[in-house]
């Protein structure tokens, strides 16, 4: 999944050339054009939410969805204000009975664990933000557990 490639889609391309064909593209907003571009290269199925940048779009700013057997809850964050805290991402979570919650915005790539719910944030792979300043995407495998990754791009595996 990405996020936040705001028109800057040429490293992640790149990247997802170099690397398994994933079975889906998440794109979580901000310049929701890109995901459907890249959706169309690679001929992949997209889940598509807008972010506070996507103006004007028709797609919707939150999904709960079902995929392989896990809920996911896919958003932007901007509703949920997760540049301050991730409370309020976490209790929609808890409410909707989510698995999995995937969200952007903040530029910053987040992989964690509470309560049994991956909270995952892929970061950027166009403007990145945070200590690390590493331009990321993330992936997600499903079999008998959960695996989630952040990916960094044009570097080894973090």
């Amino acid at each position: 999944m990405i996020s936040d490639t705001h028109g800057h889609n040429k490293e992640i391309i790149e990247a997802l050339s170099s690397t398994d064909r994933p079975d889906l593209l998440i794109h979580l907003g901000d310049h929701v054009e890109d995901g459907e571009k890249i959706s169309k290269i690679f001929e992949l199925p997209i889940i598509i939410v807008k972010g506070n940048g996507d103006y004007g779009s028709s797609y919707k700013e939150d999904a709960l969805v079902e995929l392989a057997g896990k809920k996911f809850f896919i958003t932007h964050g901007h509703k949920y204000r997760v540049s301050r805290n991730l409370d309020n991402l976490y209790y929609r979570a808890l409410e909707l009975g989510a698995d999995i919650v995937l969200f952007g915005h903040t530029h910053v790539h987040i992989n964690l664990l509470h309560d049994n719910i991956i909270i995952l944030n892929p970061g950027s792979p166009s403007f990145p933000r945070g200590m690390s300043r590493t331009k990321t995407f993330g992936l997600i495998e499903i079999g008998e557990k959960i695996e989630a990754r952040i990916l960094p791009i044009s570097q080894e595996l973090c």
